[in-house]
């Protein structure tokens, strides 16, 4: 009998022995393809990633500071599918659901956010006290009881920050979470199931700046006549999505990744521009982790190149106002919509150029084609209504003008009559504006119809494809209070308030019959872009 439980018991030993080992692959294998995904993981990282021992006592030795937990929920729930699926029980079983936060209590910070659930049926009630009534970390109650067990690691992996993320740990949204589940196995059965997340950008070994930009709507420019002596002039919103995500470090050699070849490029050569100017002496590797398409008429081209700037600045300490970025970055030369919505967001209205002999400009061009030219004074910023809703809605279209086609434009249908540059600044000066302050959306939305009837942009509609006044009326006879082109399109623009989601619906049914697009609801942005240094 002895010998055979001896026989046994070593049998055990080696399946958990193998087990283990396998689980060891595995997570190196998955340290891999996180590194794949997100760049290089510091030694730190790995070990919180790979640990199977006690989180609590790892970050303690990493802070030096006790670490505090705070639950946020705790509650006795019926496991779901999956959830029965990792304890091995039956669905509807009762579970402790638990959500903690373990904090670093020198600098109330939050280090990692976890989420367990324990079915009551495997809990002796000393347990399941301790577990439902204090703020106690799971090992130090494993070892109160006296419990023998150990964590299976299950899995390691990169999620993007989704809303409540980006608030836990005060991280941009997009940013990389790294993320683990594993059980905790007692008597050959799992006790609890557990997955772990904290910010790739923490616990790293080497500085990273982090930049969130807006993105905006272009509603118009106001002077392209030019005989005030000022010319270009610009109306715009910012919005808090779409957005870019852009994360740079120190590097011998400027790498460019996370995006296509032609985004890559256009970092590349402002972030070029940038460290020459700078004389930053050394480079940058730069990762684009989100970003939205260029030349639909909602400014990727002004946030990538102002995020590029601002995050090499910040990286090698060069303090820059926002004029300053946009000179280095080669924006602001004819509309300063987008500088100002990268530099405080809102409703903006700028003043324009001065234009003539000795002015900041000589003729009628695009920004792309003003290079050099300083960005133009904001003459307004106000906070934009946050219950207004925007629906953007772009259909599937050949993108707006730009390039030699764009500076083609401006060269062939300027100057603009003065009397429509008379009538879009009164528009703007005694209806929108007003509408804005008075949080009217009715009267804003009726302004936002008008402007595209008047001067530039009565010209940018011209050059559209039918699809485009469809699609706006499409919108406008759904509900939306007034709806405009951004910029050169195709993105067009809804504003309401509690039936955009109808809108929507509108314009996705115009779109699908018509070669298709895509909708997203969102709002305006009242803050510029966010950095970050971690």
């Amino acid at each position: 009998m002895n010998g055979d439980g001896n026989e046994k018991r070593g049998e055990t030993a080696s399946l958990i022995s193998f087990a283990q080992e396998l689980m060891s692959m595995d997570i190196v294998h998955s340290l891999k393809e996180i590194e794949e995904c997100v760049g290089r993981l510091s030694a730190v990282q790995k070990i919180l990633l790979g640990t199977d021992g006690s989180v609590t006592q790892l970050l303690e030795s990493i802070t030096g500071s006790p670490i505090t937990i705070t639950t946020r929920v705790q509650e006795i729930v019926q496991a779901d599918a999956a959830t029965a699926e990792s304890l091995n029980i039956r669905p509807g079983e009762p579970v402790n659901h638990r959500i903690v936060e373990l904090k670093d209590t020198g600098t109330g910070s939050v280090l990692i956010y976890a989420v367990s659930d324990t079915p009551l049926s495997r809990l002796p009630p000393s347990f399941r006290e301790d577990l439902m009534k204090a703020d106690i970390p799971i090992g130090k109650i494993i070892r109160r009881h006296r419990i023998e067990a150990r964590r299976e690691i299950l899995n390691a992996r990169v999620d993007p920050a989704g809303e409540e993320a980006s608030r836990t740990f005060a991280i941009c949204r997009n940013e990389p979470l790294l993320c683990r589940q594993y059980r905790i196995i007692h008597n050959n059965e799992p006790l609890i199931f557990i997955e772990e997340q904290f910010p790739y950008n923490r616990f790293l070994d080497e500085r990273r700046v982090i930049v969130e930009t807006p993105s905006r709507i272009h509603v118009s420019l106001i002077d392209l006549h030019g005989g005030s002596g000022r010319v270009d002039g610009g109306i715009g919103i910012a919005l808090d999505d779409p957005r870019i995500l852009l994360e740079a470090r120190q590097s011998p050699e400027l790498d460019v990744k996370g995006c296509d070849s032609r985004t890559a490029e256009r970092v590349r050569q402002v972030a070029t521009d940038v460290l020459t100017r700078i004389r930053a002496g050394a480079s940058a590797s730069i990762t684009v982790r989100a970003i939205y398409p260029s030349h639909v008429g909602l400014g990727s081209g002004s946030q990538l190149a102002l995020a590029t700037a601002r995050a090499i600045c910040e990286l090698y300490g060069r303090s820059m106002t926002i004029q300053d970025l946009a000179l280095l970055a080669g924006r602001g030369g004819t509309s300063g919509i987008g500088t100002a919505a990268f530099g405080h967001g809102g409703f903006i209205i700028d003043g324009g150029h001065r234009f003539g002999p000795g002015g900041d400009k000589t003729g009628f061009a695009p920004s792309s084609a003003s290079r050099g030219v300083p960005p133009p004074p904001v003459i307004v910023r106000h906070d934009f209504p946050s219950d207004w809703r925007i629906l953007l809605a772009t259909p599937d279209l050949p993108v707006g003008a730009s390039g030699n086609r764009e500076v083609d434009i401006f060269r062939q249908y300027c100057p603009v009559p003065l009397d429509e540059v008379r009538a879009l600044c009164h528009e703007v000066l005694m209806r929108m504006l007003p509408a804005i302050v008075e949080r009217d959306l009715d009267q804003f939305g009726a302004s936002i119809d008008a402007v595209q009837k008047i001067g530039f942009k009565k010209i940018e509609h011209q050059l559209q494809p039918p699809q485009i006044a469809g699609l706006l009326e499409t919108m406008r006879s759904a509900g939306a209070a007034g709806a405009g082109m951004s910029s050169f399109g195709p993105a067009l623009y809804a504003v309401g308030d509690t039936g955009v989601k109808e809108i929507e619906r509108a314009a996705q049914s115009f779109m699908q019959d018509r070669g298709g697009g895509t909708t997203l609801i969102t709002s305006a942005r009242n803050c510029g872009a966010a950095v970050r240094v971690a």
